[in-house]
């Protein structure tokens, strides 16, 4: 079946599965904001953010909500942008290693170009040739016609592209003139390389700079700062943003000074001279200064031309703002290994569900630490996810080494079975099969079981398809990154979307193995084992058994434990249980199992490291927060203290006949090795 074939590369690479925990609509900068374009035509401003989105803007004045629509398709931070084609193309240029093309009027993204290695940090654009550079941390400049990009179709998608090379270190920024002939670089060589893109001929080398290159400006010739060579503007960590006269560079006027440190000015070039400057920062809000007065202001003396006196800015408040959100800056995953508490920049705190990958609760303004032991339960269940917080908002990642890691029970995680028992989980499988539920090759269409029912309505069939997991959904929106272990995205995709016709084919060529076996094979991960020694304490006074090493499932209760010691170690009751097992479809043998399980809490002592067990617990908590040491766990028996002295029959626990467990443990363990369904165990 050609729909189940994938690319042989898809197998030789090791792919991670992310999702991102969010809003259907992200309306509001959720990071700093990395790059501006302003579209004066049409009175909007693009901003690129830190949390991977594009976001176009109204700059309207009198609009009370300036937010027009967003771009989403990176994965990553999305470095810089700029607009082509008189502002009909943005081209983008992302972390997440891609340069994207798209289509600025109507929003959506058009193409990828996936020919650098690392993170693109820099674009530059000539705009009377509509060609545009690219480059990043691989040391590479790639240049591309822009008239090209655009007339790219899914059977058309062959590009040619030229690249300039010779830089030795990671290039940050990047600049080209209008008419496409000059093409400057810096970097962390600390050195400008310049280029002629026509012929892609180095042409020099500047030196002076005793640091990284990360902004460049050149003229409509390549051979001045400006078209006036008149002013620049500037800014920087120190946050203030100055206008420097080059024709006497000790003269600088302060415009303004931001609560962030500056990442990107742009001016709005409606009129001449500019009548203002946006700013972007680390923070998440975008403002917009004045820079009307300014040559009033720098004739009457209120300049910078002594740095160790004090000056009264141009401004002191923005002349317009558009609003950010906040971005989570800190985390804490909690015990039971499925809920995340979050803090904000606006110092809010969460509670998330990494499972159903939604918000459960704001807090509000809490104390952190103290939310965090609030919500501490004494239960171990293994890391099986990863969490990463660089675009401000929780990206989950699962990688094949310990995805499949955490067990629990139907009832510890909440959910019911229909038949009433209470199943075994795997919580990475239930997520892949979550998050893939729209794809169509992970249903499963009982055409050939018995349980399969056709229904006829309106004479119409309608088969019954099993749809994900069963227990819960993801919200549709949810963001579905396949990506290599070294973080170069492969493939994204909304979770609602994987049942398209183009989405789905992606999806074959894209999903890996280890992925598959879970959501088309449905093949569950095998249970994790503990192995550990079962002794009497030495408080009991009874013999000490051979040392034989048990296994089970790390999930198995301590009351399990605790049953079989008193089954089939103490062995109080031999002849009912010889009669028991000959007679195993006994009725009332399920009150009698409950019988035990009473009597084993009343009168038997499960010990770890001398400590009282508690019999909700489970081996692998017991390991983690009681033994706390290398080699095998090692339990200890014993006759519950209130029971000592208190026996109706007058026995005393060292006259109780010991059996080896080797005798009574084998033949519990299921064919696969694992424990079998009564959540009991045997030997290794």
């Amino acid at each position: 079946m050609a729909a189940h074939h994938r690319q042989n590369t898809a197998g030789r690479r090791k792919v991670q599965v992310s999702y991102v925990i969010r809003d259907e609509v992200e309306k509001y900068n959720r990071n700093g904001v990395n790059a501006l374009q302003l579209d004066p035509a049409l009175n909007r401003l693009f901003t690129a953010g830190r949390d991977s989105i594009i976001r176009i803007w109204s700059v309207n004045q009198h609009k009370q909500d300036p937010y027009i629509a967003s771009m989403e398709h990176h994965t990553d931070w999305v470095n810089d942008i700029v607009l082509c084609c008189n502002g009909k193309t943005l081209i983008s240029a992302s972390s997440d290693t891609t340069v994207k093309v798209w289509n600025a009027h109507k929003g959506f993204c058009m193409s990828t170009l996936r020919t650098h290695k690392d993170y693109v940090k820099a674009l530059a654009y000539a705009k009377d040739k509509e060609l545009v550079a690219s480059a990043g941390l691989d040391r590479q400049i790639f240049l591309w016609d822009v008239n090209t990009l655009t007339a790219l179709t899914a059977s058309n998608n062959t590009v040619t592209t030229s690249s300039l090379s010779g830089n030795k270190d990671s290039i940050y920024s990047l600049a080209m003139n209008q008419l496409g002939t000059i093409i400057v670089s810096g970097s962390t060589e600390k050195v400008l390389r310049v280029w002629d893109p026509r012929t892609c001929a180095k042409l020099m080398k500047l030196k002076g700079h005793t640091d990284n290159v990360k902004a460049l400006l050149l003229n409509r010739d390549g051979t001045q700062v400006n078209d006036a060579f008149t002013h620049v503007y500037s800014g920087g960590r120190d946050r203030k943003i100055y206008c420097t006269d080059l024709r006497n560079p000790d003269i600088r006027v302060l415009i303004c000074e931001e609560k962030a440190p500056v990442l990107k000015m742009e001016l709005d070039r409606s009129a001449d001279p500019p009548p203002a400057i946006w700013v972007a920062t680390t923070k998440s809000t975008v403002n917009k200064w004045t820079l009307k007065g300014i040559h009033n202001f720098r004739a009457s003396g209120d300049y910078d031309n002594d740095c160790t006196n004090p000056i009264t800015p141009l401004c002191t408040q923005p002349d317009q703002v558009i609003k950010g959100g906040a971005s989570i800056i800190q985390c804490h995953i909690l015990n039971d290994k499925r809920h995340i508490l979050t803090k904000d920049t606006n110092n809010n705190v969460a509670y998330w569900d990494v499972l159903k990958a939604c918000k459960v609760e704001d807090l509000g303004k809490v104390d952190f630490e103290d939310e965090i032991k609030k919500r501490f339960k004494m239960v171990y269940v293994p890391n099986w996810f990863s969490v990463d917080l660089k675009t401000g908002m929780l990206t989950i990642t699962l990688d094949e080494s310990d995805c499949f890691a955490a067990w629990v029970s139907a009832k510890d995680a909440g959910f019911s079975s229909p038949d009433g028992s209470d199943p075994k989980l795997n919580l990475g499988g239930l997520l892949l099969q979550a998050l893939l539920e729209y794809w169509p090759r992970t249903h499963v269409n009982p055409m050939d079981e018995e349980e399969n029912e056709v229904n006829h309505v309106n004479g119409e069939q309608e088969n019954r398809v099993q749809k994900g997991n069963g227990y819960f959904q993801v919200p549709p929106h949810t963001p579905v990154i396949f990506g290599e272990a070294g973080g170069r995205t492969l493939f994204r995709l909304l979770c609602r979307d994987s049942g398209g016709e183009t989405e789905s084919m992606l999806l074959n060529e894209t999903v890996p193995q280890w992925v598959i076996d879970i959501t088309v094979d449905k093949n569950m991960p095998k249970f994790n084992k503990i192995p550990f020694y079962l002794q009497p304490h030495a408080s009991s006074g009874a013999k000490t058994l051979k040392k034989d090493r048990l296994s089970a499932s790390d999930m198995l209760q301590v009351r399990k434990v605790m049953e079989h010691v008193y089954e089939k170690i103490i062995n109080l009751d031999n002849e009912s249980q010889t009669t028991s097992s000959s007679n195993n479809e006994k009725p009332g043998e399920q009150e009698k199992e409950e019988d035990i399980a009473v009597l084993a809490e009343e009168k038997i002592e499960l010990l770890c490291q001398d400590q009282v067990l508690d019999p909700n617990m489970d081996l692998r908590t017991v390991k983690h927060f009681i033994w706390k040491s290398g080699g095998d766990l090692t339990l200890h028996y014993r006759q519950s203290p209130r029971e000592e002295g208190a026996n109706a029959s007058g026995y005393s626990f060292t006259d109780l006949p010991l059996m080896a467990p080797r005798v009574v443990l084998g033949s519990l363990l299921s064919p696969n090795g694992n424990t079998t369904s009564n959540g009991r165990f045997g030997m290794d």
